[in-house]
């Protein structure tokens, strides 16, 4: 399997983890329980219903996903809106994206690393950092116990003090990370067991860039995941997704039970797998792989032209204000439709885009439309 990118030897992940349990043999069993094939089932029964093949003919509305929950942190944004009221990643966060009434918010995603002894947790940043006897110290998730990392932050126990949960930015600042609304971490059973059912989970895979990972070192924490996830899912629609493109694929090796979605940033920033740099690359792994196709977005009119494309879902921050707008396009997109276009080209266009579910555009098209999202992201 190719490798993301080169890194010191230290940095590489061996190619064993023994300390993850060796569950391979259970995932066969797990698989194969009827409540895992639970949401497929749904799904398809409920497209069969309109008795005309819809099932295999029609697109899915654009589906909005809440990023960490009911958006992300961002410490340092100039916009409140964008530092959160709840803490990220947390039940808190899930359980306030849920209800927000918005029928397009379908699901919540999140982050999810394997510790050392072999439970998958959610946290997004690769390191957590800490301060005590007034030094700052800052650990690799995947590096610590459990009860290490639930150690960290506000604890589930009154009588019980947790370390104090600071953040690193990318400009390399470590602020406190403080919010209005606290809650404690979590593992993703907690999650399955504690989150609104009406809400499905993106589950991201999360890896670190700057380590390179041997296939087998990916299975063992694909299967921890797996685990958990065919144990708990109990006909909640789950989503798998990575920006890691051998993750992506290798999971999608791993099960067939479950959508597995590349997660790319269109072309927004540089990276050195060649994979991960454009909406084009993405769309061409996911057809190569057999995957989906996801981006993250919180501008509208950048969402509005990613559904126009194909893109089957967008994961945001501002939660309200993209289904907001997502309801709007929708229902005038629908309201256009049911209106004649008096051009015969423009009718066999639409007719095409009918059968298909994706709508027709030309080579050129298609080149301006890679060409406008990065500008609009701008």
């Amino acid at each position: 399997m190719a490798q993301l990118k080169a890194a010191r030897a230290a940095d590489v992940i061996p190619a064993a983890m023994p300390e993850l349990p060796d569950i391979a043999a259970e995932l066969d069993a797990l698989a194969s329980a009827p409540c895992v094939r639970a949401a497929e089932a749904t799904a398809t029964a409920t497209a069969a219903a309109a008795g005309d093949g819809s099932e295999g003919r029609r697109r899915a509305p654009l589906v909005v996903i809440g990023h960490r929950g009911k958006g992300m942190n961002a410490l340092a944004s100039p916009d409140a809106r964008m530092r959160g009221d709840v803490r990220e990643n947390t039940l808190r966060s899930f359980n306030g994206a849920a209800a927000t009434g918005y029928p397009a918010v379908g699901y919540v995603e999140f982050d999810v690393q394997v510790t050392k002894d072999g439970c998958p947790v959610i946290f997004h940043d690769n390191f957590i950092y800490t301060e005590e006897n007034g030094e700052i110290s800052g650990k690799r998730v995947t590096d610590l116990r459990l009860d290490e990392f639930l150690s960290y932050g506000p604890q589930r126990s009154q009588e019980k003090a947790g370390k104090p949960l600071l953040r690193k930015l990318k400009d390399g600042r470590i602020l406190k990370w403080e919010v209005q609304a606290e809650d404690t971490l979590c593992t993703l059973q907690e999650a399955f067991e504690g989150v609104d059912r009406r809400v499905g989970f993106n589950v991201e895979l999360k890896f670190d860039d700057d380590l390179v990972y041997t296939e087998e070192a990916l299975t063992g924490v694909l299967q921890a995941v797996l685990k958990v996830v065919f144990e708990h899912a109990d006909g909640r629609p789950i989503i798998f997704s990575s920006f890691q493109p051998d993750a992506a694929q290798l999971i999608r090796k791993l099960q067939d039970k479950y959508p597995v979605y590349f997660l790319t940033n269109g072309g927004t920033q540089t990276y050195a797998d060649p994979r991960r740099n454009s909406l084009e690359e993405a769309i061409k792994l996911c057809v190569d792989g057999g995957l989906q196709g996801s981006c993250r977005s919180n501008v509208p009119e950048v969402v509005y032209v990613q559904h126009l494309m194909g893109v089957d879902g967008v994961i945001v921050d501002l939660v309200r204000e993209i289904a907001d707008a997502v309801s709007a396009f929708s229902a005038a997109r629908e309201a256009a439709g049911s209106e004649g276009c008096g051009e015969v080209e423009r009718s066999e266009k639409k007719a095409a885009a009918a059968a298909t579910g994706t709508p027709s555009f030309s080579a050129r098209e298609m080149s301006f439309l890679f060409r406008l999202i990065p500008e609009l992201v701008q």
